[in-house]
């Protein structure tokens, strides 16, 4: 036996949710090119520590290290995710 409860929003919720769900994709899709950035500075310092390349931008302080830079791309990239999947609608269904 189910029971089903429904709860009906205010307009003004309402409304502001899905103009909260329109901004969520372009957010996503905003922030995948950030991700793929952070990944390079991080490979980028990476192979600055093994003298495969030259000298890195940042030399001191916390954005100097490259496990911060990937560990950025890997949380930039999981918040894209779930803003597209926020603005598509929540399911787990490809885009047509």
């Amino acid at each position: 036996m189910g029971i089903r409860i429904r709860v009906r929003l205010e307009p003004e919720l309402a409304r502001k949710l899905a103009r909260l769900r329109r901004l969520a994709g372009p957010a996503g899709a905003l922030l995948t090119p950030a991700a793929v950035l952070a990944l390079a500075l991080g490979c980028w310092r990476l192979a600055a520590d093994m003298n495969f390349t030259g000298q890195f931008a940042i030399s001191g302080g916390l954005f100097s290290h490259w496990q911060v830079w990937i560990g950025l791309a890997v949380l930039l990239q999981a918040l894209a995710s779930r803003l597209n999947r926020y603005g598509r609608g929540g399911s787990g269904a490809a885009m047509p």
